[in-house]
C-alpha cells in the first residue's frame, strides 16, 4: 500500500448499520477529477407485482469484503479512474433505506458514470450477498441473481445462437446445391436416345437428392437434440456458478 492509499479512509465494504456518503473519501482529495458518479440503491415497495414491506440482506462477509475490494481495483484499472468504492448493507431494511452506495471519481463524467455502473453491476451479481423480500401478504422469498453476471449469460446465449446459425446456414446451403446446379446447366437439343438417357440420369439424380435431403433432415433432428442437451448442461453449470465463486474466493 502506497502513501496516498494510506491516507484514504479505511472502512468495511459490508456494513450492518445505516449507510451514508460520509464513509467515502471527499472529492477535495482528488483535484484532478472533474466527474463524480454516484449510485444509491434503496429498498422499494414492490417487486414483480407484489407489495414489499421489508427485506433482509445476508452475506458471507470475509469473502464479500475481499471480492468487493478486488472489483474496485479492477474497475479503477479498466476505466483509468482515480477512485471507486462500494458499500453494501446487510441485515433487516425497511422501505426507503439505503442498500448499496457506489462512488467513482474520474477526470470526466463519462468514465465516472461507466465505472460507477459497472461497480454496481459486478457487486450485485458476483458478490455473495443474498436478498430476502418480505411481502404484505405474509409470504417471503429470496430474489434470484446472486453470482450470475449479465455478460456471462449473454455470452453463453450468443455462442449458442452463433452455433445454431452456422449449422442452419450449412444445412440450407447443402440442400440448395443440387437445385442450383440443375438451373445452371446449359440446355441442348437431344436425340431420342440422349433424352432417354437424360431422363434416366435425372431419375438417379432425384433419388440421390432425396436421399441427401433425408440425411440432412436426420442430421438437423440430431442437432436439435444435442442443442437441448447443451442448454440443459448450461443451466446446471449456471446454477453452480455461485457456489464455485464462493469456494474460489474462500481459498
Amino acid at each position: 500500500m502506497n502513501t496516498f492509499e494510506q491516507t484514504l479512509k479505511q472502512f468495511n465494504r459490508i456494513q450492518d448499520t445505516a449507510l451514508t456518503q460520509d464513509s467515502f473519501d471527499p472529492i477535495q482529495d482528488f483535484p484532478e477529477c472533474g466527474g463524480i458518479g454516484i449510485f444509491i440503491g434503496t429498498v422499494r415497495n414492490h417487486h414483480e407485482g407484489k407489495a414489499v414491506k421489508a427485506l433482509k440482506y445476508t452475506a458471507y462477509a470475509p469473502v464479500s469484503e475481499k471480492m468487493i475490494r478486488q472489483i474496485e481495483q479492477e474497475i479503477q484499472q479498466k476505466f483509468a479512474v482515480a477512485y471507486v468504492r462500494v458499500i453494501h448493507r446487510i441485515g433487516a431494511l425497511n422501505i426507503g433505506e439505503k442498500a448499496i452506495i457506489a462512488i467513482a471519481y474520474a477526470a470526466h463524467r463519462r468514465e465516472a458514470f461507466a465505472a460507477c455502473e459497472e461497480a454496481v453491476e459486478r457487486v450485485k451479481h458476483e458478490v455473495p450477498v443474498w436478498k430476502e423480500e418480505f411481502y404484505l401478504d405474509g409470504s417471503s422469498q429470496y430474489v434470484a441473481g446472486c453470482c450470475i453476471r449479465k455478460d456471462d449469460v449473454e455470452q453463453d446465449h450468443s455462442v449458442q445462437k452463433d452455433s445454431f446459425h452456422h449449422h442452419d446456414c450449412e444445412y440450407k446451403h447443402g440442400a440448395s446445391d443440387d437445385h442450383l446446379s440443375q438451373h445452371n446447366q446449359p440446355q441442348h437439343h437431344h436425340s431420342q436416345a440422349q433424352q432417354s438417357a437424360h431422363r434416366h440420369s435425372e431419375h438417379n439424380h432425384s433419388f440421390a437428392h432425396h436421399s441427401k435431403s433425408t440425411h440432412l433432415g436426420h442430421t438437423h433432428s440430431e442437432y436439435s437434440s444435442q442443442q437441448k442437451d447443451h442448454e440443459a448442461e448450461q443451466q446446471v453449470l449456471l446454477s453452480k456458478q455461485c457456489e464455485q465463486t464462493i469456494y474460489q474466493w474462500h481459498m
